[in-house]
């Protein structure tokens, strides 16, 4: 649990289904960090361009701070709450975490965001989908989560992945949750659903 002492009020705001959203309500649960969600209209961004000077969510608020951008916020957290870590202590394995992560944000996330846009090669981006997921899978490969214990890379990825086993509820009609849907076929073998189970058992802040 996190120290009363070390407690302040923090916000963050949030649309429903976010992916990025659910990133920090995993990180907030496993750590146990009480966030008080505000919840805006996906077509009326104007509170988060207010605190934040831009439109995309999560925005976390904690005092003076203002922070956007999920992995922004994600470090944020695990700065100031370490305990317990969402990163190794060993720094060799914490640059491997850092450097998948990062590949994650950076590269993988462009696909589904290039189809979803219809932008680009669309049955390249598909196929390049679909490859990916024996990256996945080979990372749970003898071990329960990415990196053997729960954590930052876990947090990141789970979001997007879900929709491979999950797919999405009735009134989310979000269609880059369709392109997840659609993209990312699961094998009936796929240890992605066992860690899709485990991550989803996880409380959320």
């Amino acid at each position: 649990m996190v120290p009363t002492e070390r407690l302040v009020l923090i916000r963050c705001f949030c649309v429903p289904f976010s992916t990025n959203v659910e990133r920090i309500a995993l990180a907030a649960g496993y750590k146990g960090i009480p966030i008080e969600w505000v919840d805006v209209e996906p077509d009326d961004r104007s509170r988060v361009v207010a605190a934040s000077g831009q439109p995309l969510v999560p925005v976390l608020v904690a005092d003076d701070e203002v922070v956007a951008d999920s992995p922004r916020v994600l470090l944020w957290l695990e700065e100031r709450f370490p305990e317990p870590p969402l990163l190794p202590a060993d720094r060799a394995r914490r640059a491997e975490v850092l450097g998948f992560v990062d590949w994650f944000n950076r590269d993988w996330k462009r696909l589904p965001n290039a189809l979803n846009d219809g932008e680009g090669d669309a049955a390249e981006h598909a196929a390049e989908m679909r490859r990916a997921v024996t990256v996945f899978e080979e990372r749970l490969s003898g071990q329960d989560y990415l990196f053997g214990e729960f954590g930052l890379a876990d947090v990141t990825v789970f979001p997007f992945l879900k929709y491979a086993a999950l797919g999405r509820r009735d009134d989310d009609t979000d269609p880059f949750h369709a392109v997840l849907v659609e993209h990312m076929q699961l094998a009936a073998g796929s240890p992605l659903h066992a860690w899709i189970a485990r991550v989803d058992a996880r409380p959320r802040g």
